[in-house]
């Protein structure tokens, strides 16, 4: 078995405009895997441990799962393993540490979500939250599209927004602007990123905060229930983990990102059109990125003997 450290991984990750152009093929292949529901439990309050398994289409022999999880106290609060396995085998192939790949692949949809469902010449984001997700979002906008001039509003919270302003100095196509509530990023923003990973209530309550025409992008999907019911459309990565919201029996519009991609299902139909992106996060990008990068780096990465076959046993 192969162990891919984040030391390895960081040192030779792709590009981030290679990361999008990753979820995107995973998206237009998404109906030839398979694809079970995540499972999520709770040992203690909002603590969990989620389980993401995928079967790659079956070309690539490759069946993989994920374990993610978040407990308050410890360092750090989210973590994640993926085990990539040969599906023709059944063998062990690689252990990643997944944060990497979670934070990128995540980023990476986030963008795609912008780009496919924007009203036209839309460049004019928002962000709340500036964590590693909200890096990573604008890391793969701007990588994708080198040549445009992007507008980012940000929320202002501790020192965050100057530490995130920071981090894109090298980049020459983009200029930031802080405000002090999150009505105010929504209000000047075409589309809105919301990338905090808990939200107690909502964020923007009041209806007139969403011009026509915006983009609403809750990445980890807290803090925008209220648009659920008066959006135009409704668009996500996987029906079944959308299916049990509360309001999903009274979106107007809602298809899978997939088909919209794939030409099955219409995207935006006018400017003038409100769309909200639930991107929950599906395994389907997780094993394929590990699947990827043990392709690309398995000469590279230390090797751990788990014993190869064993002959059967009888109790």
């Amino acid at each position: 078995m192969h162990l891919y450290r984040d030391e390895l991984l960081r040192q030779h990750f792709p590009a981030p405009r290679e990361c999008v152009k990753w979820v995107k093929h995973c998206f237009l292949t998404k109906h030839e895997a398979d694809l079970p529901p995540k499972t999520s439990l709770h040992p203690q309050g909002t603590d969990f441990f989620n389980t993401m398994p995928c079967l790659l289409p079956p070309e690539a022999h490759r069946y993989g799962v994920k374990v993610v999880h978040r407990i308050a106290g410890a360092t750090p609060s989210l973590g994640g393993t993926i085990l990539l396995f040969d599906s023709a085998k059944g063998t062990l192939l690689a252990q990643f540490d997944s944060d990497r790949i979670t934070t990128m692949r995540t980023g990476a949809v986030a963008a795609l979500s912008a780009m496919t469902f924007r009203k036209s010449n839309a460049l004019n984001y928002g962000f709340i939250g500036l964590g590693n997700t909200a890096r990573a979002t604008l890391l793969c906008l701007l990588d994708s599209e080198p040549t445009a001039s992007h507008h980012v509003t940000l929320l202002k919270y501790k020192d965050q927004a100057e530490r995130f302003i920071e981090r894109f100095a090298s980049w020459e196509n983009v200029e930031f602007h802080v405000v002090e509530s999150a009505e105010n990023v929504v209000r000047s923003s075409d589309a809105v990123f919301s990338c905090l990973t808990d939200a107690e209530s909502l964020l923007c309550p009041n209806e007139d905060c969403f011009h026509e025409g915006c983009t609403i992008i809750p990445v980890h999907t807290k803090g925008f229930q209220n648009c659920d019911l008066f959006f135009d459309s409704v668009f996500a990565d996987d029906r079944a983990h959308v299916s049990g919201f509360r309001y999903f029996d009274r979106f107007h519009r809602f298809a899978e990102m997939g088909d919209v991609l794939r030409g099955k299902a219409q995207g935006r139909q006018s400017d003038t059109e409100r769309i909200l992106c639930y991107n929950i996060g599906i395994a389907l990008h997780d094993i394929y990125f590990a699947h990827q990068l043990h392709q690309k780096l398995k000469e590279q990465a230390p090797i751990i003997d788990m014993g190869g076959t064993k002959p059967k046993f009888y109790i």
